[in-house]
């Protein structure tokens, strides 16, 4: 049977990375399973359940050797996954068979398994952020005095440099790192609770002793590297918590996007080009074109994370009472996909930021056809202050010289030429060397450039110093 014959996702073959398919694996979300069964049954014997550890230890030594054609077996059969698992376990633990999900409900590995995956991934999202931000702070650093020119509404405005620019992107992912550290933070296990979340069948196992069905949380918690687990629930954890996860998600996947928008803007005007390489192909009819295939890929994958936000909200508002099971198809796709797509825009990001060339060229360009009309209030002011000229007669006469001016370049494609009528008017008495000075694009982007640099001072470089151990990382991309 040929590869090819059946759908694959795209998500896997084209665009996250093997660390983050390796998390959402079989193998890993099967073995987890059986660690938490090693787990339960470790701390009942602990508490006096009549557990061997033989029995212990036949478990321990099957963890990984997972037989899927037999769970497949069983499960066509049982139409029960835990259960399906739960008989292949025992068939390789034919000792410890008797003792495997002892009091437990399916949730107990279901949703403890969930949570542990998703804080591996996102210490793997961290990581990314992490790189990006330090991929941008070298960038930031490296731009903060090249003048360029700023845009609100798309429309030409005060300049700035590309380094400030750069320190609102850095700032969102930063905001980005700062949820998805609150929410590994915020992680707690399920836990044990039984069908409803009483903990009524373990209360039974350890004969009404509720001292010891909350010390077999604790114990559960420990094993598995969990300060603690939710205080109440129903069969299952809220479903809140895999909102609050994806929402870190959502925000990542924001934040990239607007970087992404702001290439593909950019990359039209000319001023920056994302990494483009040797064979690469921009359009199969338009031979000449370097479209910014990479920033739109950015902005394709953040969409689909976006809207997989309304899966985790709409399940956390339509479960039933103590637990209902329209919610398990969905986590099944929702969940890992939307690591995955986050996954593979990180890797996206990280690639163009490192690779982006600037073009300061074609910014001196873009900001010298809108000098002339940015410099009238210094040059007015300059006239009035050491010139002695009268205000609101340089006003008049700025106004008449700028509407002139745009009428030749919006009617008939000429170049703006209002610094030359304004060098012609007596009424300003201006030298061109003053006129120059006047016009020198670093006098006016303001603070930009103090700016960067004390946030990279002050904010962004003692993170990464905090964070130097996961530095290195390297973005390459599939296709």
């Amino acid at each position: 049977m040929s590869d090819h014959e059946f759908y694959v996702n795209p998500l896997c073959t084209r665009y996250s990375g093997e660390e983050m398919k390796r998390v959402f694996s079989d193998n890993s979300k099967f073995s987890t399973w059986r660690r938490l069964w090693v787990a339960l049954a470790e701390s009942e014997r602990e508490l006096g359940i009549p557990i061997t550890e033989e029995q212990i230890a036949e478990m321990r030594g099957h963890i990984n050797d997972i037989d899927y054609a037999a769970a497949a077996a069983h499960e066509h059969e049982v139409r029960h996954d835990v259960m399906a698992h739960v008989l292949t376990f025992g068939e390789c633990c034919p000792k410890a068979k008797p003792i495997i999900h002892l009091g437990a409900t399916s949730c107990y590995v279901g949703d403890n398994t969930d949570v542990i995956l998703m804080r591996e991934a996102l210490n793997i999202i961290r990581a990314r952020l992490i790189n990006v931000a330090a991929a941008l702070c070298t960038f930031a650093e490296e731009n903060k005095n090249v003048p360029t020119l700023a845009y609100t509404h798309f429309q030409a405005a005060q300049p700035t440099t590309v380094g400030k620019r750069a320190t609102l992107w850095l700032q969102d992912i930063l905001m980005d790192l700062d949820n998805v550290d609150f929410q590994i933070k915020s992680l707690k296990l399920l836990g044990c609770k039984g069908t409803t979340g009483t903990g009524a069948s373990f209360l039974e196992l350890f004969d009404g002793d509720a001292e010891k069905v909350k010390l077999l949380e604790k114990k559960i918690a420990e094993k598995m590297g969990f300060e603690a687990c939710f205080a109440v629930s129903g069969q299952t954890y809220t479903r809140k918590l895999d909102f609050f996860v994806l929402q870190a998600l959502s925000g990542i996947a924001q934040s990239a996007s607007k970087f992404a928008g702001d290439i593909r803007l950019l990359s039209h005007l000319k001023e920056v080009d994302e990494p483009f390489e040797a064979k690469q192909i921009g359009s199969s009819a338009m031979a000449y074109k370097r479209n910014p295939m990479r920033s739109e890929r950015i902005a394709s994958l953040s969409r689909y994370v976006i809207c997989d936000l309304t899966n985790p909200a709409v399940t956390a508002a339509s479960q039933w009472l103590e637990r209902t099971l329209d919610d398990s198809a969905n986590r099944r796709i929702s969940l890992p996909e939307a690591f995955l797509a986050t996954d593979g825009i990180l890797n996206l990001y990280l690639n163009v930021i490192s690779g982006m060339k600037v073009y300061p060229a074609v910014m001196k360009k873009h900001l010298l056809e809108e000098m002339p009309f940015m410099a009238t209030e210094n040059i007015l002011m300059y006239c009035v202050k050491n010139k002695g000229g009268d205000r609101q007669a340089l006003h008049e006469a700025i106004r008449e010289h700028s509407v002139k001016a745009a009428e030749q370049v919006k009617l008939y494609g000429k170049e703006n030429d209002l610094l030359d009528r304004i060098k012609a008017d007596p009424v300003f008495d201006l030298s061109e060397e003053e006129l120059d000075s006047l016009c020198d694009p670093n006098t006016f982007t303001g603070m930009a450039a103090q700016q960067t640099e004390e946030y990279l001072e002050g904010t962004v470089r003692p993170i990464l110093e905090a964070n130097k151990e996961l530095l290195g990382e390297k973005a390459e991309v599939n296709v």
